[in-house]
């Protein structure tokens, strides 16, 4: 028997040494990107217009500092065509500690810029530029992230170990929560910086963790055998766009009804006047806790089941969920509006995260899956990033049931795509990994 099938049986049973490092590591990046996602958003929309646009109406101040979150979504499919054409081509590593410490420099770095009133229009000049290169890094991490950990996990556990990095959504949630929630009250720009400078924290933990794994076995078996494409991007856009294609649509499922709860929820309860703000930050708080264990079992679940059977699931529960969900809101009884974020959250969105890191990664080959991968998943970020804009514009034409059409339709869109993905994990391929262990032995 061959090095390398030797190496195929004990990475099918066991996966390599760094597997849990790795899926650690991976999620401090996940959890950064959502934590500076909400942190971004609440200082642009409570800060930023005053710090960075005091010249401007108050309004239209509010819609360029917003704009300047839209250029980090704008620039994460270009991040991601860079991260996986480097990732396919150099090795996973070296992504993965780079992405971070861009990212992290960038995330730095806004917490001590100067304000307009400190060095003029160069303060807003600074903010787009390095929200391009946090956008950049953003867009890279998240292939390099996955894909490590997706190769470093065992095959019959790579649900459950791509759930890890996953969990970094609820996770940056909730940590981005409390910190806004502790510095509300100064009345002063620390306000604002204290939650960017923070994320240093786990900013050098993430490096120091990623430093010391080793390289994807995977992607160092693909070398060994001399099967590295000279152009990795140009050959899965060439032969696999129907898989990029179907990984937009599976995932604006996702992101889409998650940006629907987590930004328009808020701001709909808050202007209403439903019930007090703090209901609905209750609600998040409370689904983001649930949903870091949430995204891990879901992702647990697919290696059960399989990755199709889930997401059809979770899309369906979407689509039944558009209307409920305000007719709960708006009864205005704070346990139901919570259960809302509960059903919303680490019930049917942690469902599609937790089956997305293994299954998007399963539709690509080695030599090109980091570059599939995330050209499909940047490139629906960056849609998604549409979706509050499109339910606030539906609600000032229809009111609340033209949100929930807009939630329903990115349901619809992820049913079908989940209906013409294959499946990529069965009972077949099981007594597959069986055999080779066998082999092995």
């Amino acid at each position: 028997m061959s090095i390398l099938t030797q190496t195929h049986a004990q990475q099918a049973e066991h996966g390599s040494p760094d597997k849990l490092k790795v899926a650690i590591g991976s999620a401090v990046g996940t959890t950064i990107e959502n934590y500076d996602f909400l942190a971004y958003g609440t200082a642009a929309a409570l800060y930023f217009g005053s710090a960075f646009f005091p010249g401007q109406d108050p309004l239209a101040a509010t819609l360029l500092a917003f704009a300047t979150l839209a250029v980090g979504f704008a620039m994460r499919p270009l991040g991601g065509l860079i991260g996986g054409y480097l990732g396919d081509k150099y090795g996973r590593k070296p992504v993965l500690v780079g992405a971070l410490l861009v990212m992290g420099a960038a995330t730095f770095l806004i917490g001590v810029l100067p304000t307009y009133q400190q060095v003029g229009v160069l303060a807003p000049i600074l903010l787009v530029a390095i929200r391009i290169i946090q956008g950049l890094a953003f867009g890279a991490e998240w292939g390099g992230a996955i894909m490590m950990t997706f190769e470093h996990a065992p095959w019959r556990k790579r649900g459950q170990y791509t759930g890890i990095p996953q969990a970094g959504v609820p996770l940056g949630l909730l940590l981005a929560n409390l910190v806004f929630l502790g510095t509300t009250g100064w009345n002063n720009e620390w306000s604002w910086r204290v939650p960017f400078l923070a994320s240093s924290i786990l900013i050098i933990a993430g490096i120091i963790i990623r430093m010391k794994v080793s390289e994807s076995p995977e992607f160092e078996e693909t070398k060994a055998r001399g099967e590295l494409v000279k152009n990795p991007l140009l050959t899965v856009v060439r032969e696999d766009w129907r898989n990029i294609l179907r990984v937009i649509g599976l995932r604006l499922a996702e992101s889409g009804g998650f940006y629907v709860i987590v930004t328009y929820l808020l701001s709909y309860i808050s202007t209403n006047k439903i019930v007090d703000r703090q209901v609905g930050l209750t609600g998040l708080v409370l689904a983001a806790a649930i949903g870091v264990a949430a995204t891990i079992l879901w992702g647990r679940v697919t290696d059960r089941i399989g990755r199709r059977k889930l997401y059809l699931a979770g899309c369906a529960g979407i689509i039944l969920f558009g209307f409920p969900m305000f007719l709960m809101v708006n009864t205005a009884v704070p346990f139901l509006i919570v259960l809302v974020y509960v059903i919303g959250l680490p019930v049917l969105h942690d469902m599609l995260a937790g089956a997305q890191g293994a299954w998007f990664s399963e539709l690509f080959n080695a030599k090109t899956r980091t570059s599939g991968a995330s050209i499909g998943y940047q490139f629906s970020a960056a849609i998604s990033g549409f979706i509050p804009l499109i339910a606030a514009a539906t609600a000032a034409a229809w009111g609340w049931s033209g949100v929930s059409i807009v939630y329903i339709a990115c349901g619809v869109i992820g049913l079908i795509a989940a209906l013409s993905t294959r499946e990529t994990w069965s009972n077949r391929e099981k007594n597959e990994v069986d055999v080779l262990i066998s082999s092995g032995k």
